[in-house]
């Protein structure tokens, strides 16, 4: 349906089926008419290739993507927008409307169910509450999927395609870069929503890694240690890692220095392969 962006038209669907916006479903609808085309372009949907959309809304992008897929499960969280999904995505026979929370879902038996062994991506305008923990739920399970491609507030997605070891980097940033590959594809401006939320976004792309950048004896180790190294920012790596592990600072300063750290060194100035050489050294110990 090619009228998904005029406003008026959009409005007029939403009013028939007694819709109104959700502040706290971060609710914000895309009308501007070029950005749902590029991210179905962009995030590598085609004849072959499923897509898994979370946040389906009015179903503009929905309508992008099965343009394109050769299947879309969208999943809505708000069922108040299922008859409205039911009409406005009726001109195509490849999309699926699933009701029910992301968060909870178990994906990996709905991929195995909906798309055999074909490939899968992701491709969402998040709502902005659930951004960080939906993309980590998508990353941590290590879905069978080829990539993310998502919208995001502007600042959140700089965080997240920050490269670890750069004054921008966080705990997400260094998550993000175990098991991805981030990319910035383009900006889009709070105009191109209806309503206009307060900041611009981004749309990204996590291209899922074979494997991880960096060895690591265990993996919870090393979350715990990205999570306790980024907890306090404003202190010395020290200061964080022995707060957030509850261990001496002593005992951190000597483990820090023994895997050729400064001792007055940062969490945002360590490199991927700097986290992952803390985290080897703890977990021998």
């Amino acid at each position: 349906m090619e009228r998904l962006t005029d406003i008026s038209y959009v409005k007029g669907i939403l009013s028939k089926h007694g819709f109104t916006f959700s502040k706290a479903l971060g609710q914000n609808f895309l009308v501007n008419p070029s950005v749902c085309p590029k991210m179905a372009e962009l995030c590598g949907c085609s004849d072959n290739v499923g897509v898994i959309e979370i946040g389906p809304g009015a179903g503009v992008l929905t309508n992008e993507l099965a343009k394109k897929a050769h299947k879309v499960i969208a999943i809505e969280l708000d069922k108040r927008l299922l008859p409205v999904l039911s009409e406005t995505l009726a001109d195509h026979n490849n999309i699926k409307v699933i009701s029910g929370d992301a968060m909870k879902l178990d994906l990996n038996d709905l991929i195995s169910d909906e798309f055999g062994g074909g490939e899968v991506v992701v491709c969402a305008n998040l709502p902005y509450y659930i951004t960080s923990p939906m993309i980590m739920k998508l990353l941590e399970e290590k879905l069978p999927i080829s990539s993310l491609t998502v919208m995001v507030q502007k600042e959140a997605a700089d965080r997240i395609c920050a490269e670890p070891g750069t004054r921008e980097s966080g705990a997400i940033s260094a998550a993000v870069h175990y098991y991805s590959s981030p990319e910035l594809l383009f900006k889009v401006s709070k105009g191109s929503f209806m309503p206009a939320p307060k900041v611009d976004s981004a749309v990204i792309k996590l291209n899922i890694l074979k494997e991880p950048p960096v060895k690591l004896d265990d993996e919870k180790t090393f979350f715990r240690i990205v999570k306790a190294a980024f907890s306090q920012r404003r202190k010395t790596l020290s200061n964080s890692l022995s707060s957030g592990l509850s261990m001496p600072k002593s005992d951190v300063s000597k483990l820090i220095s023994d895997v050729g750290i400064p001792a007055n060194a940062r969490a945002e100035e360590m490199t991927m392969q700097q986290l992952a050489d803390i985290s080897n050294a703890l977990n021998g110990i």
